[in-house]
């Protein structure tokens, strides 16, 4: 079979790069170009890269992405569309699947924050509908597509490939002391914090919120600067509470997930990094007032809203730290056993079955 993927971010690049490996030559990768392809190199590379206006409004970055995509998907004719997650390059991928006649498959299927204020959650709910192949990666995310009326021969479960993708890009342990001697951290407690989705970042008075609970925290807290959280912290004048956090630039992967590991808490608004704690075993606090990955709360961490809170769970959980550590160690990822990029692909290549060299008959163009 000839699979094109379709890729638009890092963390799209970084969950299917497992598949894209075990398909070897039979992937065809396709970025969109909705990030800088930059973040792209070491984690999927692509074989063609679409000429996307980065900051274009997002329906006018869907429709030229669907319509590149459609055009190629036409010239191409792979046996099927493997997308992930929430973007518009996954919608876009989607949309031009179905338009062309080629089978989809939406990898991390079913997630659901039911916050119809965040556009991720229109566009997965439209890719799952537009599947031919759901691969839900929890219990709880095939019960919400169930709960949908997807048909259950469109529905696996599958785990999630952030679990083969985490522990193929760990660092060596050399590495990771070495990067973290650069950051001034040894083996004392710190805290890792990101912060970059709109309702936190673009609110001022919540990113003050946060920011004053971090800066009062009793250990070092490391925050990566996302652009948009850089420039809200200029343009509200919040300099002075993050003076005293240890600030860097955006992260390499590599980078991120040694802060993780080595991490006593994680604090975020982040879903990937959710995702990631579970499997290096690490609590989690979501600063969101929803969440689409509802499996860590309870287990992994808990979900709040910006204010004192952030503080006072995270010293409750800083003074029982090694028993809260030990008991995470013993708790297996809700996001499967990593081999999820096998049944991804095993459930591809059992429900489409192309003949290769016969023509296909695709629907005309609108």
């Amino acid at each position: 079979m000839r699979i094109a993927i379709v890729v638009g971010t890092r963390p799209e690049a970084i969950k299917l790069a497992p598949v894209a490996e075990l398909l070897g030559p039979d992937a065809f990768v396709i970025h969109t170009g909705q990030h800088h392809t930059a973040g792209m190199i070491g984690h999927l590379a692509p074989h063609l890269v679409l000429d996307t206006q980065r900051d274009a409004a997002r329906g006018h970055q869907l429709g030229s992405m669907t319509s590149a995509l459609d055009q190629l998907l036409r010239e191409h004719q792979p046996d099927a569309v493997i997308v992930q997650g929430d973007t518009t390059s996954a919608l876009a991928g989607a949309l031009a699947a179905n338009a062309t006649g080629t089978p989809l498959v939406h990898v991390e299927a079913g997630l659901r924050s039911f916050d119809r204020t965040m556009p991720e959650e229109h566009n997965r709910v439209l890719i799952d509908h537009l599947a031919d192949l759901c691969c839900a990666p929890t219990p709880l995310a095939h019960n919400n597509l169930h709960a949908e009326r997807i048909p259950p021969d469109r529905i696996a479960v599958t785990g999630n490939t952030i679990v083969e993708a985490v522990h193929s890009a760990l660092p060596s342990t050399e590495n990771q002391v070495d990067f973290l001697q650069q950051l001034g951290l040894g083996a004392e407690p710190f805290v890792l914090a990101t912060v970059h989705r709109p309702e936190n970042a673009d609110d001022p008075a919540a990113l003050a919120a946060i920011l004053s609970e971090l800066a009062a925290l009793p250990v070092p807290v490391v925050l990566p600067l996302h652009p948009r959280t850089q420039r809200q912290i200029m343009q509200a004048r919040l300099g002075d509470l993050a003076r005293d956090l240890r600030l860097t630039g955006p992260l390499d992967y590599t980078a991120l997930l040694t802060l993780i590991q080595h991490a006593a808490v994680v604090i975020s608004d982040s879903g990937g990094i959710q995702e990631e704690a579970t499997v290096l075993k690490r609590p989690i606090m979501v600063i969101r007032r929803s969440n689409e990955r509802p499996e860590i709360e309870g287990t992994f961490g808990t979900r709040l809203q910006p204010g004192p809170e952030i503080s006072t769970i995270t010293n409750k959980w800083l003074t029982d730290l090694a028993v809260v550590h030990a008991r995470l160690a013993e708790l297996p990822s809700p996001y499967g056993d990593g081999t999820a990029s096998t049944q991804i692909i095993h459930a591809t290549t059992t429900r489409f079955t192309w003949s290769r060299g016969t023509e296909r008959t695709l629907p005309p163009t609108a």
